[in-house]
């Protein structure tokens, strides 16, 4: 499976790594005088305007839209000793933290970042987002 994966070309690190100034044309920055420190309004970026797209032409760095990531779905958890761990068997039943219809939480890289329910298509089974974890959550959870 770890064949499927994309990875970063060794010219995309150096890239990455180099103190080449058209690495920050490329990204937008329109330079120290741009605007004085403390005037950008809440919306704005601190790494100046998104770079104009030519149609047919890559954005700067679009290679990261490739990197996989790990999506888990959690349907609950439990804790228990080694002893009764080691009596399971065939058919035993473990009993989880949450309840019946309760959302699911999905994670991204070990991250909470939306809640859901299962659902099947195709005779797979699937999640449909129902929430989005804001970024004041996702702060708490770090905790």
């Amino acid at each position: 499976m770890a064949e499927d994966k994309p990875n970063l070309t060794q010219s995309d690190l150096d890239r990455l790594m180099s103190d080449d100034p058209g690495l920050a044309q490329d990204w937008g920055d329109p330079g120290p005088t741009s605007m004085p420190a403390g005037e950008a309004g809440l919306g704005d970026s601190p790494f100046g305007p998104p770079p104009p797209t030519v149609e047919g032409a890559a954005r700067p760095l679009d290679f990261i839209l490739d990197i996989p990531l790990e999506i888990s779905v959690e349907l609950g958890r439990t804790r228990m000793i080694i002893n009764d761990l080691l009596q399971l068997g065939q058919g035993s039943v473990i009993e989880l933290s949450k309840l019946a219809g309760e959302p699911l939480e999905i994670f991204v890289n070990g991250k909470l970042v939306a809640r859901g329910e299962v659902v099947v298509v195709n005779d797979k089974f699937g999640v449909r987002v129902t929430d989005i974890v804001s970024p004041m959550e996702r702060v708490k959870s770090l905790n």
